[in-house]
């Protein structure tokens, strides 16, 4: 074959898969093809080696797309959660969980309480940036903000069609549920989305104050009781009632490495006397060192 004719062969490809939307090939074919010639690859091996590299761009572009508009936190994953500061929580049954098998599809539910700085966000972050990267589509967004767009789209009357639209994610995680002020009308709105999305869509909620303290975000008692009994039906509840791993941070920063312990222990005791007795055989004469 003459090189105008393959000039006018690769034009043609360069032509078709930009048609065919396959840009991964287009960028990938000619370095595959020489490669075929070379080592004589039979055409299906070459077809199929084209395709798979076309299939997993495709799969890259996907999760970077996904990841964009979940929205979550940086840095909040499962390598850097300090389980051994929550050991209440099994690291197995986390892993599991970031699969999405099993609960996903059943609209299943994961709560999160305990206190300000227990890791409930990183946690909740943690499994939304897994869930992506396999392929499940989340939300990451604190509750007041969400509730805030749900408010303003009930005034323009388009609050289902919102909500609708939050059906694409497999998981919507409301963050700080606590930080919802007490009023109707926004409790109203978060109440139909839990409503809406029950048995159907998942949510991971993370909240300051257990169950028997919801009646300080829904203002009334029946709809306290019926959000709660829809959020538990199927539902995993973590319950991290930890010392705040920021405050904990915060004093250990403060302390600096060097800075002794604040009560004495034998291991400082003992640390202290050895050093006393080098810094005294180093104070010795001379002459008694030669001896």
């Amino acid at each position: 074959m003459s090189e105008t004719a393959r000039t006018v062969d690769a034009q043609r490809l360069t032509l078709l898969l930009n048609e065919l939307r396959l840009p991964a090939i287009k960028q990938v074919w000619p370095d595959f093809a020489a490669r075929a010639d070379k080592e004589a690859w039979p055409a299906a091996r070459l077809l199929a080696t084209l395709a798979e590299h076309e299939v997993a761009e495709r799969d890259r572009r996907r999760i970077e797309r996904h990841l964009l508009e979940a929205r979550l936190p940086p840095g909040k994953t499962i390598a850097t959660f300090t389980f051994e500061a929550v050991p209440m929580i099994s690291k197995a049954q986390i892993l599991a969980l970031c699969s999405g098998d099993g609960w996903l599809e059943t609209g299943a539910n994961l709560l999160a309480f305990g206190p300000p700085g227990g890791g409930k966000s990183h946690l909740a972050a943690a499994i939304g940036l897994a869930l992506v990267e396999n392929g499940w589509r989340v939300l990451f967004t604190r509750t007041s903000d969400l509730v805030q767009k749900l408010q303003i789209a009930r005034r323009e009357l388009a609050l289902e069609a919102t909500i609708a639209k939050l059906d694409k994610f497999h998981l919507l995680i409301l963050d700080d549920l606590a930080y919802v002020t007490k009023d109707q009308a926004e409790t109203s709105v978060l109440f139909e989305l839990i409503s809406a999305r029950y048995e159907r869509r998942s949510l991971m909620i993370t909240a300051n104050q257990p169950f028997g303290e919801w009646g300080k975000v829904f203002p009334d008692p029946a709809m306290t009781l019926a959000a709660v009994d829809r959020l538990v039906h199927h539902a995993t509840i973590f319950e991290m009632n930890v010392e705040s791993y920021r405050r904990k941070t915060a004093i250990q920063r403060r302390a600096g490495p060097g800075r002794p312990p604040t009560r004495a222990t034998i291991n400082e005791n003992i640390r202290l006397s050895l050093h006393d007795n080098q810094v005294a055989e180093t104070r010795l004469p001379a002459s008694n060192q030669s001896d």
